[in-house]
Order: structure tokens, then C-alpha cells, then sequence
């Protein structure tokens, strides 16, 4: 892939679905090498597919590149494409691990998602690739358990 085929640098419209998001990768210059890179979506939005009303979460997303690094101008039109999005919770997060990974071919990758509560519930779903490579340093996520006012 060419840099001149990237979304960055270009005025792109917002993806009215996760499908029509296009995903953009560049070329790890560090490739064989254990690193983690971290992306955090702190203003997560869909839409409950039953009531439709909007979803808000915390998204965060590690992974080891393997040949390929993800664009960040693609990756945040991608999750953006989510706020009109009807799905659960579990189905979002997952989806978004799946996706990527597939795109990347990471050596391994982690999506955390951290949903404020629906119905009196808070929700968090994990999704991950398969064991870490040995070694290698993985911070926390970061996000506290959900905890009420009080």
C-alpha cells in the first residue's frame, strides 16, 4: 500500500457503518520486534440495537505489530463509524478486535471494552488474539472497574 492510497492528509467523510469503514495500514519499521502500541477511545459511542438509545464506553486497544501498523486517521473514522451503529456491546468490541486483527495480522492484540451501565449493568467484554508474547511489557488498561457516584 502507497501512502498516496491513505485517508491522512485528505478530507474523508465519516463511514455511515463499521462495514464501509476503510482501514488504512502502513509498514512497521520495526518488524520481529516485541513493542506495544495503545490506542484509547475514551468517548465510545453506538446505538442499543433493541431501544436506540446510545451506548458510551471507554475502548482500548493493544497490540504487537506484526508487519503492518494501523493508520490512526482510519482507525478513528473507523470507531466513529460506530455512534450510529446498532449493536451490543459484546458485538462491538469484538468486532473491532476481529476486524483489525484480520487487517494487521498483528503478533497479538487485546481490545478492552468498558461500557457505562445499560439497564443498571455495567458491561466489559475482552476479546483477545491469544496469549502475549513472552517477555513482553503490557501495562494495565487503565480503566477502574465502574464504580457509582457515592
Amino acid at each position: 500500500m502507497t501512502h498516496e492510497s491513505l485517508q491522512l492528509g485528505k478530507a474523508a467523510p465519516l463511514p455511515r457503518t463499521p462495514e464501509d469503514a476503510v482501514l488504512d495500514r502502513v509498514p512497521n519499521p520495526h518488524p520481529g520486534t516485541a513493542y506495544v502500541a495503545r490506542f484509547t477511545c475514551p468517548e465510545f459511542t453506538s446505538i442499543c440495537p433493541v431501544t436506540g438509545q446510545p451506548d458510551f464506553g471507554i475502548i482500548v486497544i493493544d497490540y504487537v505489530p506484526g508487519p503492518w501498523l494501523v493508520e490512526s486517521k482510519s482507525l478513528k473514522l473507523f470507531m466513529f463509524s460506530f455512534r450510529n451503529h446498532g449493536a451490543f456491546h459484546e458485538d462491538c468490541t469484538v468486532y473491532i478486535g476481529k476486524r483489525l486483527a484480520e487487517f494487521l495480522e498483528p503478533q497479538w492484540m487485546r481490545v478492552g471494552g468498558y461500557w457505562y451501565p445499560r439497564g443498571g449493568i455495567p458491561i466489559d467484554v475482552f476479546w483477545q488474539t491469544g496469549a502475549p508474547p513472552e517477555g513482553l511489557f503490557l501495562p494495565d488498561q487503565g480503566v477502574p472497574p465502574y464504580r457509582p457516584r457515592g
